[in-house]
């Protein structure tokens, strides 16, 4: 009962003590946001990009919101020193503990530093396979988003430390396609036709290379390689477009594209009882 009385005594004692400091920690939470528009706002006028505007945005943050939270303590009464001073000693158990998150916030330093990738870029990660469009470098996590519209959260640590695949980073890319012939067509007409159709797509880059070649010699047809370059931001676009106008070119020129089928062979009585072939 002593505990109880003595406890019941500290509140009554503490409540203005508490409702000031709640006070307080609206207001600085507040001011918290306040002071983070005003830093994106003037690091975007200074031509920042983005990803560090991210990051510097949610460290400072986390930091002043850590340093609201240790003055509101002191206000109660708390020795925030001592805490401090324990926490100090106990550096190396919390290193361990926090070791994860550490390496998430090296990692995230290390990117906005070496720039292996920046906000708007589309990535893959090699790891696990995970690929989108960039859109935020927080302080432990980045965000992509998917051609499909979901969110994948992939930490810091793991994207400094693993290979990945940045798709934009040049301004050009060379898209490979492949067209199967049959044995008995003439290549020197299906390169005029594919060539033709890579001459009137407006998207493929006119100054940059193009190749056509006898690329194999499969089992029931001559596979033809098909090299070009376009624009990054149409790579997708030119590739199904130029999938299905060959198709059409081909169909129009008599040029024909095998395919697997089989010949079926029975072997019916006849009323003397010969056996004759017949061919399905």
């Amino acid at each position: 009962m002593d505990y109880l009385e003595q406890a019941l005594d500290w509140c009554i004692q503490k409540v203005g003590s508490v409702l000031v400091t709640l006070i307080f920690v609206y207001i600085g939470f507040r001011l918290i946001k306040v002071i983070q528009k005003f830093l994106k706002k003037s690091l975007q006028k200074a031509g920042i990009e983005p990803g560090v505007i991210t990051f510097l945005s949610s460290f400072v943050n986390i930091a002043l919101k850590i340093v609201i939270l240790l003055s509101a303590a002191a206000g109660l009464g708390f020795k925030v020193t001592s805490v401090l001073t324990l926490l100090g000693s106990a550096g190396v158990a919390i290193g361990l503990a926090l070791q994860g998150s550490l390496s998430n916030l090296a990692g995230g330093v290390l990117i906005l530093v070496l720039k292996p990738f920046r906000v708007g870029d589309y990535i893959i990660e090699d790891n696990k396979g995970k690929e989108g469009t960039v859109t935020a470098i927080d302080i432990f996590y980045t965000k992509l988003l998917t051609s499909d519209n979901r969110v994948v959260v992939i930490p810091n640590g793991t994207l400094s430390n693993t290979s990945l695949t940045n798709v934009s980073k040049e301004a050009k890319r060379r898209l490979d396609l492949t067209m199967s012939v049959d044995y008995e067509q003439d290549i020197k007409e299906a390169k005029r036709v594919i060539y033709e159709v890579l001459a009137g797509n407006e998207k493929v880059l006119e100054k940059e290379p193009i190749s056509i070649f006898l690329q194999s010699f499969d089992a029931s047809a001559i596979v033809m390689g098909i090299r070009f370059w376009v624009k990054t931001e149409d790579y997708w676009d030119v590739k199904w477009e130029l999938q299905e106008k060959f198709k059409e070119a081909f169909d129009e020129n008599g040029i024909a594209i095998p395919y697997n089928h089989m010949d079926v062979t029975v072997l019916a009585k006849e009323p003397e009882g010969t056996q004759k072939e017949k061919t399905l």
